[in-house]
């Protein structure tokens, strides 16, 4: 049983503008072959990122994340089998990377597809297609909850991730597909002392780069020639740096903490 992490969603009131962020700053590409305008998508050859409009009810920001497995039927059925009281949606043919909708112990919600669905339509072939091996890849997709341990077990042994190496004394669980790795942070109301609460779910994107120097250079580039394009400060007065702080603490593997331009977090980290 194998699965990949094939891509990342965003709710987002500015969906193109948040599309050209991603492509200006990061390089990452929009499919080729894209038709559908009501949503936008950008990638770096392995991982998409979908940035759909923000409707009533839904919240801006990260919304879920998407996997591709060899056999959907042999993961939902396990999935019936051993967590029972969670259920699947069958998405319609206008979600192109959705075939299937279902939720964690926590109700974070995940998309399911496998390459024979129809859902998986060409625009997703086409992001495949792309460069794979570029400069500026994304490396995670990070939730956090109050259970990272009994999540940690529910993705490895639904979706077939590998747990992988936490180091001495950092609390996070980390699964991956050999490539993206998921990571479950800790929630805990006293940590958000002295800033906002966010309440649990999904907490940020990961990236590598070749160089956090260059990347700064790039943003400078970027908002000087289109302010609209310019990341959100993180660390914007007391309450904002303490956010940062904590976006550091918790994600130990990121040396620059950042934010797009519809405030979704970002956490970067040089190549190895």
């Amino acid at each position: 049983m194998s699965a990949k992490l094939n891509h990342i969603a965003i709710v987002s009131d500015t969906f193109a503008m948040v599309s050209q962020f991603y492509q200006a700053v990061f390089g990452f590409n929009p499919p080729a072959k894209q038709k559908n305008f009501n949503a936008a998508t950008v990638g770096d050859g392995y991982v998409g990122i979908n940035i759909n409009p923000r409707r009533p009810s839904r919240p801006a920001g990260l919304d879920h994340f998407g996997v591709e497995v060899e056999d959907a039927a042999e993961v939902l059925d396990r999935l019936k089998r051993k967590y029972p009281a969670i259920g699947a949606l069958q998405r319609p043919s206008n979600r192109p990377f959705a075939g299937i909708t279902t939720h964690d112990p926590d109700g974070n919600l995940f998309d399911l597809s496998q390459a024979s669905m129809a859902n998986r339509g060409e625009i997703y072939t086409d992001m495949q297609s792309a460069d794979r091996d570029g400069p500026r890849r994304i490396s995670h997709f990070a939730l956090r909850t109050m259970q990272p341990e009994r999540l940690a077990e529910f993705y490895a042994d639904v979706l077939g991730l590998a747990p992988a190496n936490r180091s001495a004394g950092d609390p996070n669980h980390y699964l991956t597909d050999g490539r993206v790795t998921l990571v479950l942070m800790g929630w805990d109301i006293m940590a958000f002392e002295g800033t906002g609460i966010v309440r649990p779910g999904p907490n940020h994107i990961g990236v590598t780069v070749e160089s956090i120097a260059g990347l700064k250079a790039d943003i400078e580039r970027v908002a000087g020639g289109s302010p609209q394009l310019a990341p959100k400060r993180v660390d914007m007065g007391p309450e904002g740096e303490k956010s940062r702080q904590m976006l550091a603490h918790s994600a130990p593997y990121a040396a620059f903490q950042m934010s797009d331009n519809d405030n979704v977090l970002i956490a970067v980290a040089e190549q190895g």
